[in-house]
């Protein structure tokens, strides 16, 4: 098995739990937001996301992509893009993608913390999910693990897998859940169907 198709499937995922343990993925609409600032890194996460969501079947024409200049303008971008009503009638999930690395002042704490707080926010607001895909490393080196970019390291893992897939998630439930005639049983497994599984 190839190392992303094995990371793939190694990462958490709640598609388990649905009903219908074979979903049409194939025609989610994925829209990935990422910055440019650390270039080698977003390059590499951006590439993940991409490899990840086609191997879950996601369509490449349906994976749509914009970039921001820094992690501070994310939550901006996300809500201009779902203040669109075509954007939010017609995507289904946002990555939101960046990588903030401590320095020698407060403005990592401030730009993490406000870029948290107001993507959940935006979220919430349009009742879309956006994945934090915002790396938040005290050091170059962190990043560069999380990226999947040190490959010496025995904690390497390329964290744009995770996201991929919580976005694939996050998307069917958000298709399930605006269904407002489908019975609750139909929507969820119960715990007795689950434990059957175990």
């Amino acid at each position: 098995m190839a190392p992303l198709e094995e990371s793939v499937k190694q990462a958490p995922s709640s598609l388990h739990t649905l009903k219908d343990p074979n979903p049409d993925i194939s025609n989610l609409r994925i829209l990935i937001i990422h910055t440019e600032w650390n270039k080698t890194i977003i390059d590499n996460l951006l590439k993940h996301s991409i490899l990840t969501l086609q191997s879950l079947t996601v369509k490449q024409e349906n994976i749509f992509i914009q970039s921001v200049p820094g992690s501070y303008e994310l939550p901006w971008a996300c809500n201009s893009a779902l203040s669109n009503t075509t954007v939010r009638n017609d995507i289904d999930a946002i990555i939101a993608i960046g990588v903030l690395i401590k320095g020698d002042t407060m403005h990592f704490e401030y730009i993490a913390d406000s870029v948290s707080k107001n993507l959940s926010e935006v979220s919430i607001k349009h009742n879309k999910p956006i994945i934090f895909g915002v790396l938040t490393c005290l050091t170059e080196e962190q990043a560069l693990i999380r990226s999947g970019l040190l490959p010496s390291s025995s904690s390497n893992h390329n964290h744009a897998i995770d996201w991929a897939k919580a976005a694939v998630d996050c998307a069917l439930n958000s298709r399930r859940f605006s269904d407002h005639k489908t019975p609750l049983h139909s929507l969820f497994r119960s715990a007795r169907e689950i434990a059957s599984d175990v």
